[in-house]
């Protein structure tokens, strides 16, 4: 793999990571459309990319992980019982339908699906409920829409973030909650890739392309979710779904033409 091929993939993972708009999405976009997409495959540059977005959620909000760990029990626990659909769905779909994950067609259609909650979010209302008062169920609900996103092409900031709003949170407590509830289920991601990376006991990408993976998804990842809290804030967050319906639209054009040139 080229410099610029880890450059481009560490700033797609980076952005899209916390822009509303599927990290997973724009990765199957990648592979399928560009002359050479399936040569961006790698499940090692894959872990480092992850890496680098977990440790900017962990930066960002070094305060908010810090009082979990200290003084924050109830919420702490309510961020574990959120992950849990995630692990169970993820570990089903990698088992029994890892085609999904890659479909193009699937990544087309959700596209359109992470547009419309970006369309409809600016018009959302949430509530006066703080972080302190979510219930369980309400955890669970979250945790719902998290795995949901496992789909290449619905953003998991985007329906955790609107799952939030709808079940009466400020827009600020849906976008803490969300990104909290990000940091188990990247890490425990992380960690599993890492596994298979050591059982097969080889690394296929030199160590400066994967430390440049990292750093860069880093910066690029602190950069695109201090950007969505603040358009999230205003409410231009809305601006966004028309990136996704082009693409989205794109992809499917896409899918339509090799489906008919197959026939």
């Amino acid at each position: 793999m080229s410099w610029w091929q880890v450059l481009l993939l560490a700033v797609v993972q980076g952005v899209t990571e916390f822009l509303p708009i599927s990290s997973s999405g724009h990765l199957v976009v990648l592979e399928h459309l560009l002359p050479q997409g399936r040569s961006l495959q790698s499940p090692v540059l894959n872990v480092f990319l992850h890496l680098g977005t977990l440790l900017a959620i962990l930066w960002a909000y070094r305060r908010e992980v810090a009082a979990l760990l200290v003084r924050r029990y109830r919420l702490a626990g309510l961020i574990l019982l959120g992950t849990l659909p995630g692990m169970v769905l993820g570990l089903a779909l990698r088992l029994k339908a890892p085609g999904l994950l890659t479909s193009p067609a699937v990544a087309g259609l959700m596209l359109f699906a992470s547009g419309g909650l970006l369309w409809w979010m600016p018009r959302a209302r949430g509530g006066t409920a703080s972080l302190d008062r979510l219930t369980a169920g309400q955890a669970g609900w979250i945790g719902l829409a998290q795995a949901a996103a496992l789909l290449p092409g619905l953003s998991r900031s985007g329906t955790t973030i609107a799952a939030g709003l709808a079940l009466g949170l400020p827009r600020h407590e849906a976008a803490t909650f969300s990104f909290l509830l990000a940091v188990p289920i990247t890490a425990g991601a992380v960690v599993l890739e890492a596994a298979e990376m050591v059982h097969q006991g080889h690394v296929d990408l030199p160590w400066e392309q994967l430390v440049l993976g990292v750093v860069v998804s880093f910066l690029t990842g602190l950069a695109a979710l201090r950007w969505l809290l603040r358009w999230l804030a205003s409410g231009r967050i809305g601006w966004l779904a028309w990136w996704c319906f082009l693409l989205g639209g794109a992809v499917l054009l896409g899918v339509g033409r090799e489906w008919l040139g197959q026939g």
